[in-house]
């Protein structure tokens, strides 16, 4: 039986790493088989998952002897971080290994969003010429505006300001003296709406910020804003979201998570024919490069509680 058992993609490099010393099982088709995963969980130390995993009670009872849940990334809502306590059981989170993705997918929808023109490639291979509706706006001399202003919205900050933008935040647990408030104003959340021009979401899910940008946050924020969601599902209202870009109360969008995952085609059916709408399937975090940081990290610390470091 498998002493480390993984649910999801995980670079094939880590996982011969650990392969090396522990019996490992790698099957990212796991996470959909929770029969299955129940046999191999029996004798397993380790379960490495990624954000479909659902390490709730039920699935931790299965594994009577796991010392560690390794996270292929940060976010920690598909774990029951107080039940894995009880146990005993470690959760490791691969905690700023994929911050530069991250970082990097926002600056890069911000960039289409405002300019646009790279929404129309049809439009031109269709034989249309329409230089005047895809002229676009610039992200120099505009706003961002981030929401939650931790490690990774701090990344977006510095690459923001260092192309032109003013820099506000929202981030109420973030102290006063922290050094990334030299380059971001410390404002409300409603200032945060009303100023930016780019609006980005970077707060975890909870009961709090579930729904936090609603149909009457929306209505708070710039005609012609855009919005990045590549933090959390569940954080926007997918409906009112729709129904603002519908409208044309809002500039554009882009989300990378959604309150379902994956998306189906019938929650996805609102934003069909929508203009100036990117919607990727939770993959802002995950490039060759971070999925390599993120998987050796992850090898590293599981080593170092198991033994037998490679």
């Amino acid at each position: 039986m498998a002493d480390i058992v993984i649910t999801e993609f995980m670079d094939e490099a880590a996982v011969a790493r650990l392969a090396h010393t522990h019996d490992t099982l790698y099957d990212s088709g796991l996470a959909d088989d929770l029969a299955a995963l129940h046999d191999h969980l029996a004798a397993a130390r380790v379960l490495i998952v990624r954000n479909r995993t659902q390490v709730d009670e039920t699935l931790l009872s299965m594994g009577p002897r796991l010392k560690v849940v390794g996270r292929l990334g940060v976010g920690l809502d598909n774990i029951d971080v107080v039940a894995c306590k009880a146990r005993s059981i470690k959760v490791i989170p691969a905690t700023g290994a994929n911050n530069l993705s991250v970082a990097e997918y926002v600056i890069t929808a911000a960039l289409m969003l405002l300019r646009g023109a790279w929404m129309g490639s049809s439009e031109v291979a269709d034989g249309h010429w329409p230089r005047q509706s895809m002229m676009g706006r610039e992200l120099a001399g505009k706003t961002m505006a981030l929401v939650g202003f931790g490690e990774i919205a701090q990344e977006v900050a510095w690459r923001a300001h260092m192309m032109g933008m003013q820099i506000v935040a929202y981030d109420p647990y973030l102290a006063a003296d922290h050094p990334g408030w030299q380059i971001a104003r410390n404002v409300s959340l409603d200032a945060a709406l009303e100023l930016g021009d780019v609006v980005s979401l970077h707060t975890p899910l909870t009961e709090a910020t579930r729904h936090m940008i609603n149909a009457t946050t929306l209505s708070s924020m710039k005609s012609d804003a855009v919005l990045i969601n590549a933090a959390r599902g569940g954080i926007v209202d997918e409906t009112a979201l729709a129904a603002a870009l519908a409208a044309r109360r809002l500039g554009g969008a882009a989300l990378d998570v959604f309150e379902i995952e994956p998306l189906s085609a019938e929650a996805g059916a609102r934003f069909k024919g929508l203009a100036n709408t990117i919607l990727t399937p939770h993959i802002a975090g995950v490039t060759g490069e971070s999925n390599r940081r993120v998987s050796e990290l992850i090898a590293d610390k599981v080593l170092e509680v198991l033994g037998g470091r490679a």
